[in-house]
């Protein structure tokens, strides 16, 4: 199949949507609503394209192409279709980018920014929508930031399974609502989702902007499953855990510990080194003492008791390999078939 955009060929795949085509090859469309996870809705508008010998613009995120068809993305027409659809979502979110926490990495900021748009030009005179709880305490909606784009409403339901949210009301009063908030396994993928800062993250006090922080891709501990995640830390202190598409195992999707697990890396009361009790009281030591000091002990344990009095506990929190390499220790090494995995305590 052959498509022409902005006036150069392109030899495409059967089926592909104008918006995967033009992506592929270079070729910018703006989207708030889209998401590569998401079936295409086409919801915010964003991304209508102009194709030849059609009377009305359409959606370059949910229009599969045919052969022959002739697109063009960028002209005068558009952008102005663009700027209009970009005014109406002002009418209700407030240009409180300062204060935002999606300040710096914001779609709808950077749009507003990029066509020229000074001022939120309709106005209607509706009262603030008020602040509601949410499904889960460790996310704060803001209904007044929300473009309804409906992107943490698919989340909820295409990624995690649990169709928590649902678009509620009608007009200038339509927000987004936990209709089963029950459901709620405070995931994140809607907070991820959220193109905009109507879905903060409200665990932790500290904040930081994209540019002031230091992200570093690692891989989460708390199961052996491996999800990568970002770490983002302001002054060496963790303030939120990020991921994207495409990184790692789990694809961008976490799990609330995961997402939200992190206070513990900011506390005082960790451990630097490992622990020795002497006479009541605790002395640091290397680990090569430390180990050399359980080895020592496990010995004299199996010798004066028999291999049977030992036990060994894996952790969730090891890869499946570590586990494998512990019950070896258990089994081959001490002789006792005594092991057992803390998740089913």
């Amino acid at each position: 199949m052959r498509v022409t955009i902005n006036g150069r060929a392109i030899e495409a795949e059967e089926g592909a949507t104008i918006l995967s085509i033009a992506q592929q090859n270079g070729f910018r469309i703006p989207t708030l609503c889209h998401m590569e996870s998401l079936i295409p809705t086409g919801f915010c508008r964003m991304c209508v394209v102009e194709v030849k010998d059609l009377e009305n613009p359409v959606t370059a995120c949910n229009t599969p192409a045919t052969d022959g068809m002739v697109i063009e993305t960028d002209t005068p027409k558009i952008r102005e279709i663009r700027r209009e659809v970009l005014q109406f979502m002002l009418v209700n979110h407030p240009l409180d980018c300062p204060v935002c926490d999606k300040g710096g990495e914001c779609d709808l900021q950077d749009y507003v920014y990029e066509y020229g748009i000074q001022k939120a030009e309709y106005q209607v005179e509706t009262p603030a929508k008020e602040y509601k709880t949410y499904s889960t305490p460790a996310i704060k909606y803001h209904p007044n930031r929300c473009i309804l784009c409906s992107r943490c409403i698919r989340a909820c339901r295409e990624i995690a399974g649990r169709e928590v949210l649902d678009l509620q009301g009608t007009g200038f009063n339509a927000r987004v609502e936990p209709i089963k908030p029950e459901r709620c396994i405070s995931c994140g993928e809607c907070l991820a989702a959220c193109p905009v800062g109507a879905l903060t993250e409200n665990v932790s006090p500290i904040k930081g902007r994209k540019w002031q922080a230091k992200r570093v891709t690692t891989v989460c501990g708390y199961c052996g499953v491996g999800c990568s995640l970002e770490v983002n830390a302001v002054g060496n202190r963790v303030f939120k855990i990020t991921t994207k598409e495409g990184l790692g195992t789990n694809n961008g999707v976490l799990c609330v510990k995961g997402r939200f697990g992190f206070e513990f890396v900011n506390s005082p009361d960790r451990l630097h080194m490992p622990l020795i009790r002497e006479n009541g009281s605790f002395r640091e030591v290397s680990w090569d003492e430390a180990l050399s000091f359980v080895s020592d002990k496990l010995k004299a344990i199996k010798e004066k008791y028999g291999p049977d009095s030992i036990a060994g506990l894996a952790s969730a929190r090891a890869t499946c390999e570590e586990n494998y390499l512990f019950q070896k220790l258990i089994r081959a090494a001490i002789g006792t078939n005594n092991i057992d995995h803390c998740a089913r305590l």
